[in-house]
């Protein structure tokens, strides 16, 4: 009766009507497409060639690029740049001139184009030092008060500043504090810092008693032996800080004075980068522009130094915010209240906490979510600005300052993370996502690529690594990290220029090896990727909660149950759960968006009174609870503490039917009592994450196998028809091995270590793709492949067994195996490799060529270039060929005697252990279609005839092994690359490994 519903549901597929809205799969728009970060030295650089690099941006498959202007960092790597910045500065006329040519060269080639709102990372633009938009800085001081308790005279650091606040306390305990941490330079560093313990009912502002000349008289009560008072003073003013700056000797008008950073914590920040480019850029032609092939304005994350986060507005803010004053605790805001991740080794001279149970804890988390409250208002200004030029904004929010990341998300039209600074973590990226889809945004963007330490020597796989984990946390378009401009540059040595002086990858330009052989084959798996990811809603099984008042990059939720049982999940902060779109229908939390199906909290987790209120409302409407571990602790707001309403209303809570309390790990087991189950469930020897998104016309999953290979299968809450998508090749395909129930489909799946899968569901993509009217339920582990033959039939790729095997199909026939006759695997091991060799030209200046050479090498197995002494310290292209004779002799005995190769129609596949780099591969001098690099097997079976067959392999490597030979000698903008220390070591390049070619005979069943 099964196998009736199983033919019957199929036999619909076959005659579906309505074309798939995957369509674009195989050959994604511009705007779907990957881009890369182009580094512009500055203004002073070749149009042609910004033009020409824009182009070979379209030719390696890429959507267009985000458009920097570096100016080395802000200056920062280099401040006495090799041309008059000046005269090039950002919004000069010569910087006009070269964006009209950038936007024109997209236009051109059909590309878009995302734009950095101002130099360096965008966070500001040239003003007048004086204007009161630009950043601010908050200035700590104190001293102690003699132990008589009088203190008289001039107030701590007096004349820094506007003064803020001067507060008196008295300190019961202090110590002096010594730790070590690790610097931006990657060196250990020293922290030395005062801490006091203040009487919290001793707090008292002071600051009217201040005279117009500093001056102060105050009588405090006398201190007790072992403890003292302090006056605090606080004083903000103008920052100075430049995202732009170099050394000038002119101060004629605002471009002289390099780029300020602008204030981000109000919208009058936002408002003087609108008025510069209404000044100074947007031309009626730029205009027009932009609305043609213009995508996203963006700005980098926030690398802004402080003393203390300030704004002018802050005190004002926080009073309308929190009703009460924060100045008599702004002793509590002198301590890593800065950027935390920027100034680790800059917490601040002095800390301060209370003497009560949360330490002041309750007014630090005001003061950020203040912040939080003017950051928000400042990111809504250049949207409004961007929509009304017709495009989008997209910024990398809040991560490294002191600040609830998940709470700024919704408030930007692509939020954008990077692999850097999230460590290639999938749960950081699981978190980002989650307020992301909750809102709605279409778009989650990554900086993707930048490895510490790895200019040069950036390996096409380690691209994917990062890729694939970021496509499974819930990210869906790449900004590679980065293209660097092609032409000549003042005092800069071959290969070109080098942003960042060699410290970070890549400097992607077809000065690379790899830009020809092999990256577009990358760029398009990347492209298929984002094409389906963008174009549906991606679900989640279930969100967690997780409030930070500060971001931490570190996985959050503690057990591993959830990834073990094939859940996936998101992450929401407190402020999230007040968004219109958290809402619960028919049991679940944003149902047209990421449709949770249960709310998780973890005692290492605390509670906003308001999220109590939000998952009472949520439990109410029958949403399932789960708390994990116990009860989850307080989060402390306000003057006067709610801790007992905080218990009232937990324990309420706690009481409602749709909560649970399961015990640390238990969280799974529960879904599954509660009658619920994963999208995609994954059963595998290894760990595989998976998610699950839906589309107009199909839905579809992405399984990803964890650093190790996967056997096992993966169980779909879908009957329709089941595809896999190859975006490795664009191919789309039926999957003709499987099982279903009523209501799922379970799919067998083999992923290699950090390879991805992609499928899709839909009974209408039978339109475009011939799909047999039955399929496969169960096959043995040699058959290596399936594919439909013309007359609608399946076809198995059978490999060698001793024994005959079955295979059986949803008719309920049971079909014999008989591969007997097909030869084992055979290696592949002599080569001839013809290496290209890429140098420098004798006149190290002359970037713009490079010297090519070949020698030839025979190899009796693939073996490094390092370990060849010839090729040693070479970088360039390997051309490797070898011949075989097809089909293989097999050693004749009684069993094998009526075995017959020409009768058997033998194919074959073939397999690479190992890819450093990327390789194409030519069997008889025809291409074989592109491979995965994560898991590098092709069926060549088409290319193979009778007799001598030969492969060519095409790998090119890295410049590293060659360049590191000349290190000492290169330069990027005056600027050495031994700057940051010594080359790292050589590395492994060319084939290595084994090729390896499995026979398979095809069986039509």
């Amino acid at each position: 009766m099964g196998f009736a519903i199983f033919d019957i549901h199929y036999a619909i597929q076959c005659h579906a009507k309505s074309s798939s809205s995957l369509h674009i799969f195989g050959d994604p728009p511009a705007d779907v497409r990957p881009r890369f970060r182009y580094w512009l030295p500055d203004a002073s650089v070749n149009s042609d060639v910004v033009a020409a690099d824009i182009k070979h941006t379209a030719d390696i498959g890429a959507g267009g690029v985000e458009l920097v202007p570096f100016f080395e960092y802000g200056g920062t790597l280099n401040p006495n740049p090799p041309v008059d910045w000046s005269t090039y500065n950002f919004g000069t006329a010569p910087f006009v001139d070269l964006f009209k040519t950038a936007l024109k060269s997209h236009s051109e080639h059909g590309l878009v184009m995302d734009f950095a709102i101002g130099p360096n990372q965008g966070q500001g633009v040239p003003a007048e030092p004086d204007n009161e938009g630009l950043q601010w800085d908050m200035t700590p001081y104190t001293v102690a008060v003699p132990g008589s308790g009088r203190f008289g005279g001039k107030i701590p650091g007096w004349g820094s500043g506007n003064l803020v606040a001067l507060v008196t306390a008295l300190v019961k305990l202090n110590e002096t504090i010594t730790f070590e941490t690790i610097g931006l330079a990657g060196i250990p560093v020293p922290v030395t810092y005062d801490r006091f313990v203040l009487d919290h009912k001793t707090l008292t502002e002071q600051t009217r008693r201040v005279d117009k000349h500093g001056n102060v008289s105050l009588r405090l009560p006398r201190a007790r032996s072992g403890t003292h008072y302090r006056l605090f003073a606080f004083y903000e003013r103008l920052a100075g800080a430049k995202n732009l700056a170099f050394r000038s000797s002119q101060h004629e008008d605002i471009f002289d004075d390099g780029s300020y950073t602008v204030d981000h914590f109000d919208a009058r920040g936002a408002a003087v980068v609108k008025e510069f480019w209404e000044d100074h850029i947007l031309t009626d032609e730029v205009a027009a522009l932009l609305s043609k092939v213009g995508n996203y304005a963006w700005e980098d994350s926030l690398e802004m130094h402080f003393n203390v986060t300030w704004s002018r507005s802050l005190s004002e803010r926080f009073q309308r915010l929190h009703g009460y004053s924060i100045k008599p605790y702004l002793p509590l805001l002198t301590f890593r209240q800065n950027t935390v991740v920027m100034q680790k080794d800059q917490p601040g001279t002095f800390e301060c906490v209370l003497d009560t149970e949360d330490e002041g804890l309750s007014f630090v988390n005001d003061f950020r979510a203040t912040l939080v409250a003017g950051y928000k208002e400042y990111l809504t200004a250049p949207s409004d600005w961007a929509h009304d030029l017709g495009v989008k904004f997209s910024a990398q929010p809040v991560y490294g300052s002191v600040m609830d990341m998940l709470s700024a998300i919704p408030s930007l039209d692509a939020p954008e993370c990077e692999s850097l600074s999230f460590s290639d973590n999938i749960d950081m990226y699981r978190a980002f996502s989650g307020p992301a889809r909750l809102s709605g945004k279409r778009i989650v963007s990554n900086e993707m690529g930048a490895v510490r330490g790895s200019a040069y020597n950036y390996h096409l796989p380690s691209l994917l690594f990062s890729v694939n984990r970021a496509f499974i946390g819930g990210v869906n378009k790449m900004v590679l990290h980065g293209q660097a401009y092609s032409g000549a540059y003042p005092n800069t040595t071959w290969p070109g220029h080098t942003p960042f002086t060699y410290m970070f990858s890549d400097l992607f330009s077809p000065r690379l090896p790899t830009w020809e052989y092999g990256l577009r084959q990358t760029m398009d798996y990347i492209a298929r990727g984002q094409a389906v990811l963008q174009s549906s809603v991606p679900k989640a099984d279930v969100v967690i909660y997780h409030k930070d008042s500060a971001t931490t990059i570190e996985n959050i939720y503690q057990g591993e149950d959830l990834v073990k049982e094939g859940w996936s999940w998101n992450y929401l902060s407190a402020d999230n759960l007040a968004l219109e779109e958290s809402r619960v229908r028919n049991g679940i939390l944003a149902p047209d968006g990421p449709a949770w199906k249960a709310f998780i909290v973890e005692s290492t987790q605390n509670l906003t009174i308001d999220a109590i209120k939000a998952l009472d409302r949520f439990a109410r409407d029958g949403l399932p609870v789960i708390f994990s571990g116990g009860t989850p602790g307080y989060y402390p707001t306000g003057r006067d503490t709610q801790k007992p309403k905080f218990d009232r209303d937990l324990a309420h809570l706690l009481r409602l039917r749709n909560v649970h309390t399961v015990a640390t790990g238990s969280v799974a087991r529960k879904l599954r009592e509660l009658g619920l189950r994963p999208r995609v469930e994954a059963k595998t020897n290894g760990t595989c994450y998976t998610t699950w998104g839906e589309a107009d016309q199909y839905s579809y999953a992405v399984v990803y196998s964890d650093l190790v290979s996967s056997t096992g299968s993966i169980t779909v809450d879908s009957t329709e028809a089941p595809f896999i998508l190859n975006p490795w090749t664009g191919d789309v395909s039926p999957v003709l091995v499987y099982t279903q129930s009523r209501s799922t489909t379970t799919i067998p799946i083999n992923l290699a270590g950090n390879q991805t899968l992609f499928f899709a569901f839909s009974d209408k993509l039978a339109k475009d793709h011939l799909v047999p009217c039955y399929h496969v339920r169960d096959a043995p582990s040699h058959v290596l492949g399936t594919d439909v033959t013309e007359n609608n039939k399946i076809a198995l790729k059978v490999a060698h067994s001793e024994r005959t095997s079955h295979a059986v199909l949803s008719t309920g026939r049971k079909v014999s195996l008989d591969t007997s006759c097909v030869p084992g695997r055979l290696q592949l091991s002599t080569w001839t490799l013809t290496a290209e060799h890429w140098e420098a030209p004798e006149d190290l200046y002359d970037s713009q060529h490079t010297v090519k050479y070949n020698t030839t090498h025979e190899l009796t197995s693939p073996t490094s270039w390092t370990e060849i002494p010839a090729l040693t310290n070479t970088s360039g292209v390997g051309y490797y060929n070898t011949t075989f004779t097809w089909p293989p002799k097999r050693e004749h005995n009684a069993r094998t005697a009526r075995c017959s190769p020409a009768n058997l129609d033998l194919r074959a596949y073939i397999s690479f252990s190992r890819v450093i780099d990327t390789i194409t591969v030519y069997v008889n001098d025809q291409q074989v279609p592109p491979l995965d690099l994560t898991n590098p097997v092709a069926d060549i079976g088409p290319y193979l005839r009778r007799g001598v067959n030969t492969i060519r392999v095409t790998v090119p490597t890295t410049l590293w092994n060659y360049l590191r030979t000349i290190f000492n000698d290169l330069v990027s903008a005056g600027v050495s690359a031994s700057r940051f220390g010594g080359p790292p070591p050589a590395g492994e390049a060319g084939l290595v490994g084994s090729v390896t070619l499995t026979p398979y005979r095809t069986i039509v069943v």
